[in-house]
């Protein structure tokens, strides 16, 4: 039976999950503490999560190996040169938990650009009336366009988009930006590759630069006690007053105090909030009162169940690659 080796330790019952969605190939991983060294030799496939892949992992396995699969949407930790010289080809494969977040941070750009809470209530109210507007028939040349005339209303094509982090999340809101012509620019505590920058479009700035240069300014950060109320007072006040911050990581990354003074102030267009300091957040809180914002109930990890259709991807490639199938997300 062919053998794939998942370099990254893993616990038997995380193991026996995967081996799941991998039928007919012999899926072997370290226990956590060990290294996975003694398993390569003729394994047909690598698996990587979070450890590198260099030349000599690949010396290591033999002729046999059929593809190095990355549990993830970026070729940060795998030497490319070196799979190009062994003639390994190699796999990307995006995560659906993160591309559903980046899917609800979009969500969140584009309602707060076209006033979304704003213009629904007031298309179901009737609020036309106030304005003396009266209902017509329409044609190709007859409407009432923008009825209600909502002030500032913007596109997000040519808007500057910071993303504070670049982990997997923010690569796929990079991605989805970049489609609707925005210029994405990002801070992370860990930079990015020239490569990889190149690759996805961006370009990298201190963290107080990226704030005054950001349009809009989206969260993708672990919420750790570096990170905690890492958007405060302070950090709001760096922004442009026509700016909007969307969050899609951990409420507690943001002072949310302060966010509601910036917001009553006009020292801030709007916000776009997946998540909250409390969950559900208290139905008397004052961010329920602020100007300007678009609140969702924590729904931007999609469907649910993005864990295990993940492996069933990730495994996907694996039997393909050792049935001789042709594999998806392979690296240019």
């Amino acid at each position: 039976m062919k053998r794939a080796v998942i370099l990254d330790p893993t616990a038997p019952e995380e193991l026996a999950f995967l081996q799941g969605h991998a039928p007919g190939v012999a899926l072997v991983a370290p226990a956590p503490g060990e290294d996975a060294v003694g398993l390569l030799r003729d394994a047909s496939v690598i698996v990587s999560k979070r450890i590198a892949v260099d030349g000599a992992t690949l010396a290591a396995v033999g002729s046999g190996l059929k593809l190095v699969q990355l549990w993830s949407n970026r070729p940060d930790r795998i030497d490319r040169a070196a799979a190009r010289r062994a003639g390994v080809p190699v796999a990307l494969m995006p995560q659906r938990g993160c591309i559903a977040v980046a899917e609800c941070a979009l969500l969140l750009l584009l309602g707060l650009s076209k006033k979304v809470v704003a213009a629904h209530q007031a298309t179901v109210s009737g609020a036309y009336r106030e304005r003396g507007v009266e209902p017509v028939v329409t044609a190709e040349r007859l409407h009432k366009f923008q009825w209600m005339q909502l002030p500032g209303l913007y596109e997000l094509h040519g808007r500057k988009l910071g993303l504070v982090g670049f982990g997997e999340i923010a690569t796929e809101v990079a991605r989805r930006a970049r489609a609707f012509g925005m210029e994405v620019g990002y801070w992370s505590r860990r930079r990015a590759s020239s490569e990889i920058e190149d690759a996805e479009g961006v370009r990298y700035l201190p963290f107080a630069e990226l704030l005054a240069w950001a349009d809009a300014v989206s969260l993708h950060v672990p919420h750790t006690a570096e990170t905690s109320r890492l958007i405060d007072a302070a950090a709001l006040a760096r922004m442009k007053p026509s700016a909007v911050l969307v969050n899609t990581c951990r409420g507690g990354v943001v002072d949310e105090a302060a966010l509601v003074a910036a917001l009553h102030a006009g020292a801030l267009a709007g916000a776009g909030l997946d998540v909250f300091v409390q969950e559900p957040i208290p139905f008397d809180h004052p961010l329920l009162r602020a100007p300007n914002t678009l609140l969702l109930p924590h729904l931007g990890g999609g469907s649910g169940g993005a864990r295990a259709k993940h492996a069933e991807d990730v495994m996907a490639n694996v039997v393909a690659a050792i049935e001789g199938r042709p594999v998806r997300h392979l690296v240019a």
